[in-house]
């Protein structure tokens, strides 16, 4: 049986002070419930005595979130504990943290205080805070810069009081893993009413090392772990939420003794929901929710991942709820293999001769993009398989009528690959609209509208206009363009160009089957 290591998300309140990041009440509360569909075991809302806005907000989240301890902030001083609990006082399971300055120099430059002073406002403060609840943690602050022996003794003083949380802040990021497993061993031989409170830890990043030094805490006997989503927070962060918690789950071999209640599913919904709120972006090489975790740009990587994933990843996108999956990014350095299956996946069936046309352009292109999308491949294929001049339909007439009352309509004439001439009309939500659906009529063909776009490709008011549209057939998409001085021809012509390169594609990929 493993034990539980609970999670106590700080987004909220820490990540908050992040140079920039000021949340809205809704837009906190909205976090919140998030981090409650997360399995986030206790949700620290906010500051309440900081600003009327975060009390107002702590006291939302309270009401909103039921499935989680609802936890606020409070300085050792009566009028912050009393605000505190005005603010939480109708959560399902409410905590008041309480925290003062523990090291030499913040006690003296910034507390004016000496260490028996400390110890007893400490003392007091969490006492009067057990007044309110039985759910109170204290944090001697800046604890990692302290003298141990004064560390033992406001510890042993403040779980006398009250406290059942005892956090050890490292609080400037200051710490090595080696002294954080210190620290917890000996509170835990040094501090012998210990067993009454649960043991926690919380890491800043100043160094870099605040995942390494909250694990450290795990193995050492912490059973709270203090985090954000994304890591943000003062300075250079905080210790990340899904850095931790996927590292528990990921080496289970070594974290054998212990576990989190984490939905990991829920881990990218709430990387994304806070950074937009936050307005902060994620980086790209971002451990487990970065853009670039789960995509592969090498050949060699891109390779072993077409021949099994777990040779290059270590977790399963899907365990952290990324849509996309692993990705393939071809570009430069990636190979003949990834780029065939890739166009594969993409529906593409090419001949021997086609594929390597199609590689040689590829090459050529991915040395002057730094990334190759699918639009760019669909069209390399298309230009390198036979002519669509062969079995192509021809644009012949466009004639539109549209008003701001009436209802558009657009008649066209086609000519099949055959030569024969055809005619039709249809009406539709817009013109182009209209457009579209007399193309569909008359080459009975039904494809899925996934993009449009227009853009300008000359200068005026008699402008050329290029329109780009993909369309999408049974998982399959397709690419056209074309450019106009008139932006309804342009765009006729582009759907019929996306047209002639589905219907090229699904021949050649019938004869590539037929003929293997």
């Amino acid at each position: 049986m493993t034990e539980k290591v609970y999670v106590f998300d700080t987004t909220l309140r820490d990540g908050e002070q992040s140079a920039g990041v000021a949340f809205t009440p809704h837009e906190k509360v909205e976090i919140a419930k998030q981090l409650e569909r997360l399995g986030v075991d206790i949700i620290e809302a906010g500051f309440p005595c900081s600003t009327p806005g975060d009390l107002e907000a702590v006291t939302a989240v309270s009401r909103e979130v039921r499935d989680a301890t609802i936890c606020a902030l409070a300085r050792a001083v009566p009028t912050d504990i009393d605000t505190a609990w005005e603010s939480i006082k109708e959560a399902a399971d409410p905590r008041i943290h309480v925290f003062i300055n523990t090291s030499d120099i913040q006690m003296a430059h910034q507390l004016n205080k000496d260490r028996e002073q400390v110890l007893t406002q400490a003392e007091a403060m969490v006492r009067h805070a057990a007044q309110y609840t039985s759910n109170v943690e204290f944090s001697p602050m800046d604890a990692t810069r302290a003298d141990p022996n004064f560390i033992f003794e406001i510890v042993q003083r403040c779980v006398d009081a009250g406290a059942t949380t005892i956090n050890i802040p490292d609080s400037v990021g200051y710490a090595m893993p080696e002294e954080i497993g210190w620290v917890f061993d000996e509170i835990q031989k040094r501090v012998p009413n210990i067993h009454k409170a649960r043991l926690s830890f919380h890491g800043q990043n100043d160094l870099g090392l605040c995942t390494a030094n909250t694990l450290a805490a795990v193995t050492h006997g912490a059973r709270q772990v203090e985090v954000t989503i994304n890591g943000i927070g003062e300075r250079a962060g905080n210790t990340s939420l899904e850095e931790v918690v996927m590292a528990i789950k990921t080496r289970a071999d070594f974290f054998d003794k212990v576990h989190t209640d984490i939905n990991t599913k829920e881990i990218y919904k709430a990387s994304k929901l806070v950074e937009r709120y936050s307005g902060m972006p994620v980086q790209w090489n971002k451990a487990i929710v970065g853009k670039n975790a789960f995509r592969h740009g090498s050949g060699i990587h891109q390779d072993g991942i077409l021949k099994l994933r777990e040779t290059w990843e270590i977790m399963d996108p899907e365990d952290i709820g990324i849509p996309t999956g692993t990705q393939l990014v071809l570009g430069k350095l990636s190979g003949r293999h990834a780029f065939k299956m890739h166009m594969q996946e993409l529906g593409y069936e090419l001949t021997e001769e086609e594929m390597t046309r199609a590689f040689v352009a590829f090459k050529e292109l991915a040395d002057k993009k730094m990334e190759v999308d699918d639009r760019d491949l669909i069209a390399i294929v298309t230009d390198n398989m036979r002519s669509m001049e062969d079995a192509a339909w021809k644009l012949d007439l466009v004639q539109v009528t549209a008003t701001d009352k009436g209802t558009p309509t657009a008649t066209l004439r086609l000519i099949d690959p055959e030569g024969n001439v055809k005619t039709d009309a249809a009406t539709g939500t817009g013109p182009v609209d209209a457009v579209y659906r007399a193309m569909n009529r008359i080459t009975a063909l039904t494809p899925e509208l996934t993009e449009f776009s227009v853009k300008s490709v000359t200068e005026g008011i008699d402008a050329q206009g290029e329109v780009s549209i993909t369309i999408a057939e049974d998982g399959k998409t397709y690419l056209g363009r074309a450019a106009d001085t008139d932006i309804i021809v342009a765009s006729a012509r582009a759907y019929m160009n996306a047209l002639n390169r589905m219907i090229l594609v699904t021949a050649r990929n019938d004869e590539v089957r037929a003929n293997p």
